[in-house]
């Protein structure tokens, strides 16, 4: 096997070489989805983190479809200097929980609309991981939210991203005190 690539077995196949490619240099969030559906819901995340001025790298990786590429990223993703990751899930929403499981980084979970209660279901399974294996949770969808939430995090032991921050919720309140209704 070349050097870097990891080795997926599964149940009934063979197994089968994963080479993971390299973090993108300066990444300090990586944002995981288990399905290429999920990116339309995950770019309000990427323009917020690109706004805010937050390198990122974004995946595609199934938790069940490969698990072992999944966790050669997470791997490489903290040797790079990641510090948080996102994950998006749907259905039975289990990528943010085996993230968090494979990483003491924080891990915020975005529950995905779909199944048979419109994302119920992803939203409690990503709230009720078991005690010891914290996943942070946004709202169904609201993937701007988890990007904030990342920044949030990152500002604690980062000025400049805490200036960032400050300045993003400065121009939400301005537009507010802009809005029409609101003159007088």
């Amino acid at each position: 096997m070349t050097p870097g690539a990891k080795r997926r077995s599964s149940a009934g196949g063979a197994d089968v070489a994963h080479p993971v490619r390299p973090v993108a240099p300066g990444a300090r969030v990586a944002i995981v989805v288990g399905s290429r559906s999920d990116l339309p819901t995950m770019e309000a995340a990427t323009q917020t983190l690109s706004e805010l001025g937050i390198v990122h790298e974004l995946r595609v990786i199934s938790a069940h479809r490969a698990p072992a590429l999944l966790e050669g990223f997470i791997g490489k993703a903290e040797a790079s200097g990641v510090s948080v990751f996102i994950a998006a899930a749907g259905l039975a929403a289990h990528l943010p929980g085996v993230i968090a499981s494979r990483t003491t980084r924080p891990v915020i979970g975005v529950p995905m609309k779909g199944g048979v209660s419109d994302g119920l279901d992803a939203l409690l399974s990503i709230v009720q991981m078991p005690k010891g294996v914290p996943v942070a949770t946004v709202g169904v969808g609201n993937s701007t939210n988890a990007a904030l939430l990342a920044a949030q995090i990152l500002a604690i032991a980062d000025p400049d991203v805490a200036a960032r921050l400050t300045g993003h919720r400065a121009a939400q309140a301005q537009a507010i005190l802009d809005d029409p209704t609101n003159a007088g």
